[in-house]
This record gives C-alpha cells, structure tokens and sequence, in this order.
C-alpha cells in the first residue's frame, strides 16, 4: 500500500498542531491535571465549536463532517503530541464508535446529532476488576424483567466515567461465559442506581473511574444490537479504539524525540553539546526508527480501519492491523519515552520538565486495551488459524 496525505489531510494536521499549540501547552496540561474533571471546559467547547473535531468521522446526516478513518488519525497523532487533556478520546473514539457500528437509527439520530452540537460526553463501560480486555473482561450482568432489563456489577478503567454524560455499557447474561451472552446499552449517567467514582491514577493527564451499577433499570429502547449477541459489534469498537490510542502513541513518540533532540543540543558537557557525542547520536536515531516504523503501522491500519466502517474488509483483517499497531506502538513510545528520561540525565525526573509527563502516559496507554504481549498473542492466533 503506498500511503500519502492528501492537502485536506495535510491541512488538518497542521491545523491541529497549530491550535493544540496554543491550547495544549505545558501550564494547561498542568492546570487541568490539578483537577478531578481532567479538562478545561472551556478548551473542550472551543474544540467542539471552532474546530468542529468531535464531528470529524461522524456522518454527515447526523450532523457530522463524514471525513475517513485516516482523517481521524491524523489528528489523534498531534492530539497524543501535546497531550491534550480533553474527553475526545472517550466520546469519539469509543462511544461515538460504539453508536456507528452497534446503535439504532434512533440511537446514532439521538446522540451522534447531540455530540457533534458539543452538548454530549460519553464513553464506553465494560472493563471489570479481572484486569483482562478481551470478552472475558466483561463482567457485568443483565437480566430481562419484562420489557426492561436490569444491571448490576462494577466497571473499572472507565475513560472519563466521572464526567461522561452518556455511558456506552456492556454486560452479560448471568449464565454466559466468553464472547457469549453480551449486549451492549446507551445509558444515561445520571440514571438512578448508577455511581461514579474518580480514580487517581499514574497518568494524571488522562482521567478514569469506577462504576457501580445498582439494579438499574433500563428499557429495551436503550439496547444496542442483538440482544446477546454484542460482543462482534463490542471488538470491532475496541479494534478501532486500539488504532486511535496507537496513533497518540505515534504522537508522544515524537514529541519526546523533539523534546530529547532540542535539550541534547542545549546541555554541554566536557565542552560540547552531548549531541555531538556519538552514543548520543545512535540512541536518537534509535528514537527516530521506532517512530517512523510506528507511524507507518499506525497509518496502514487507519487505511483498513477506513475499508472496514464500509463494509469492506472482514473482521480478522481488521483485527490484525489494529493488534500489530497497538503492539509496536506501544513498545516503541514507552522505549522512547524511556530513553528521553536517561538522555535527559537527572532533570528527566523532575517535576519541571515535560518528559516525566510523557513517560506516565507511554506506561498508561501501553496497558489500556491490551499491551505488546496481548496484541502479539492476537496477531499469533490469528495467523494460526
């Protein structure tokens, strides 16, 4: 596959770097770090309302730009550059996913049209205590009363859950097991019986929660799909979220390449800038490999990613290129983000610099959908069968 930006492409890309620039900067990461909700909301309405990139994949007749896959991408990776702290990941790139390929007519009228206005959060739900991120790792359990169903069970690693104000959730009949029994619903949070809680985590850039579901009652209008018989709609969400966070890692990749490049330059030793010296010089060119290696995996899975919300690919292919991105990206940003902190010397660690940042989020987004090991076992069963 040979792989270019078109100038629409282009001029998003630069767009994006230019506004999260100004936007994104080292004081408002930090800024909106301090605080629970993890955003400024004002940023977030400027995003919605100039920039108009919460609609940016959307379809048109929901409101939405109707751009590609690849689009979406090329944004991402200047969004994971200058980690913005924002609900974008959750709303777009889970639920507004989980509305395209499992919601109603009804649903993708009622929710895509209120996201692309600005006035809708959401995220997906269906991570449980277990640690696991395959359909074992749904744990919540539903049950049929009638015309409406009831939910019970405890959510964890929930994107934004605290803040989000439309829940895309996932659960399993009592008796199920595996890829078996699933649905997924579209929830308010505000639903009585639902309680969330801010998590504090490594990765104060990017906030999660825990969820409890009470009892709550839901009615038949709020499920998603087949009732069951989710879990297909559920990994093809998840496949397409593993790209997006590989295209940030691509993004934080080089980022700490630049941050590296510009303080090697600047930091003297034994009369010279270490830049110069050629241990230096081979780890930066390490650094660079492994970005432009995962910028091309990320970008070639965006192309399938773009072919399967068309109904053009089958669901393997689409699955080993979102696991072989999610893999090496992962990997590759963390090694990075690691290398910046030894080429930085003893200032990496401190709180003045940027590149401790960085290196949380590498750890925190390597471990979110699955790490390397997970994604290659994918990749290998795949192969296999």
């Amino acid at each position: 596959m040979e792989f270019s930006f078109t100038e629409e492409q282009k001029m998003i890309r630069d767009t994006a770097q230019a506004f999260l620039a100004e936007v994104s900067s080292s004081n408002a990461i930090r800024s909106a770090m301090d605080t629970e909700q993890g955003f400024d909301p004002q940023i977030w309405q400027r995003i919605c309302e100039e920039m108009y990139w919460q609609a940016i994949h959307i379809p048109e007749e929901y409101g939405g730009m109707g751009l590609g896959y690849v689009d979406l991408v090329v944004m991402l990776e200047q969004m994971g550059r200058y980690l913005l702290c924002s609900p974008f990941f959750s709303t777009v790139c889970l639920a507004s996913n989980a509305l395209i390929v499992a919601g109603t007519d009804e649903q993708k009228q009622q929710y895509l049209t209120q996201i692309c206005e600005g006035s809708l959060t959401a995220t997906l739900a269906y991570t449980s205590k277990n640690g696991q991120w395959d359909a074992t790792a749904v744990q919540g359990i539903v049950t049929a009363q009638g015309d409406d169903y009831v939910l019970n069970g405890t959510y964890r690693y929930v994107l934004d859950g605290h803040t989000a104000q439309l829940l895309i959730v996932a659960a399993r009949n009592e008796s199920s097991e595996g890829e078996q029994g699933i649905s997924l619903f579209a929830i308010d949070s505000d639903t009585p019986g639902v309680k969330r809680t801010w998590l504090p985590t490594m990765d104060q850039t990017r906030k999660q929660a825990e969820i409890v579901f009470d009892n709550v009652r839901v009615s038949s209008s709020q499920l998603m799909g087949e009732e069951n018989n989710a879990w297909p709609q559920l990994n093809k969400v998840l496949q397409l979220a593993a790209i997006a966070i590989a295209a940030e890692q691509v993004g934080g990749s080089q980022q700490v390449l630049d941050l590296t490049v510009e303080y090697t330059k600047e930091r003297v030793q034994f009369g010279r800038p270490i830049a110069g010296f050629q241990a230096v010089k081979h780890q930066a060119a390490d650094m660079m490999l492994r970005t432009e290696v995962a910028r091309s995996a990320v970008y070639y899975a965006a192309c399938v990613a773009e072919e399967a919300l068309s109904g053009g690919l089958l669901a393997d292919e689409l699955g080993e290129a979102a696991s072989v991105a999610k893999s090496y990206c992962s990997e590759g940003y963390f090694k990075n983000a690691g290398d910046a902190l030894q080429l930085h010397g003893g200032v990496g660690f401190t709180w003045e610099y940027d590149v401790h940042l960085y290196f949380k989020r590498a750890k925190s987004s390597e471990l979110f959908l699955g790490d390397a090991a997970y994604h290659r076992e994918h990749v290998a069963t795949l192969l296999l069968d």
